[in-house]
């Protein structure tokens, strides 16, 4: 589905980690996003939003286009997708997680969006015909997926000629300095001493150069990578933790056990003390956002 070969996929944010297959990462990932579901649409989390839109524009979505929506989470892209498209329009949002698409039900529904189709499944495994949609975005997913390579040329497969596809990932210093904070604190409760892993690094499109790799190794043209320093202060450390454990960041504390969580949780939201000023803490979501076509 997602490897090349049956090879290991690794990943320890930004290097390797302990070695897994295909298959459990998958699982891993679905596991840490149904958990991490119900946090999502928080307000601290609000950076999801901010992209979303930034995506549609990048991605030049106009109305009556067919979009495909890839990891839609709680159906944030999509509902930007359908406001753009318009009753002509069609946005299906996919994702791999099934409580994260209860939530964009209950979104769908509580907004009164009817031009969205929700579908449980694997972003590396599209289940729709060649050639019928006219853009295929996906918001801070990709990284996720063990065989890029092969996502996106799956994802090309379900463009029409001149289709845009457009995806986003955060870029190098993103929730620093809090993220490796959290990561060292989390590291010294620890026993196998090795530290947190990711099941997939979070960074590997984290720079313009392997995005632009990803696009042309795809066969697209009119590429082009753009970086936007998004972010915004939260009012107090207590916001960044409901952005860690609301997001897939929280895989890291769900490694420890829960009365080592809540010792981490505590320590380090002591620390960041150190880091706030008069506006709260900074949380640096600069992001990456790659957009091509098909010829």
């Amino acid at each position: 589905m997602f490897c090349q070969g049956g090879i290991p996929v690794t990943g320890r944010g930004v290097g390797e980690g302990q070695g897994r297959d295909c298959g459990s990462v998958v699982r891993h990932i679905r596991a840490v996003f149904d958990r991490a579901a119900a946090g999502y649409d928080r307000e601290p989390l609000r950076i999801f939003a901010f992209a979303a839109d930034r995506l549609i524009g990048h991605a030049g979505i106009k109305p009556g286009h067919k979009v495909l929506d890839v990891a839609t989470g709680t159906g944030v892209v999509a509902v930007s997708a359908a406001q753009v498209v318009g009753p002509a329009g069609r946005v299906t949002a996919i994702d791999v997680s099934e409580r994260m698409l209860d939530r964009t039900q209950e979104k769908l529904a509580r907004l009164g969006v009817t031009n969205v189709d929700v579908h449980l499944m694997d972003a590396g495994a599209l289940e729709f015909r060649a050639g019928y949609f006219d853009a295929v975005v996906c918001s801070h997913a990709l990284e996720l997926l063990p065989d890029m390579e092969d996502a996106v040329q799956g994802w090309v497969r379900v463009l029409r000629p001149g289709g845009v596809l457009a995806f986003s990932s955060f870029g190098a210093g993103a929730f620093e300095p809090m993220l490796g904070m959290l990561m060292r604190r989390i590291a010294r409760r620890m026993t196998s001493g090795a530290g947190p892993v990711f099941a997939i690094g979070p960074h590997r499109l984290a720079v313009p150069q392997r995005c632009q790799q990803l696009l042309q190794g795809a066969g697209l043209d009119d590429r082009r990578v753009v970086e936007e320093a998004l972010g915004y202060h939260l009012r107090d450390a207590s916001e960044w933790w409901e952005v860690i454990m609301g997001s897939g960041l929280r895989e890291l504390p769900d490694q420890l056990d829960p009365a080592a969580v809540e010792a981490v949780r505590d320590e380090h939201l002591a620390e960041l003390a150190a880091i706030m000023n008069e506006n709260g803490l900074w949380l640096d979501g600069r992001t990456l956002f790659a957009v091509a076509r098909r010829t």
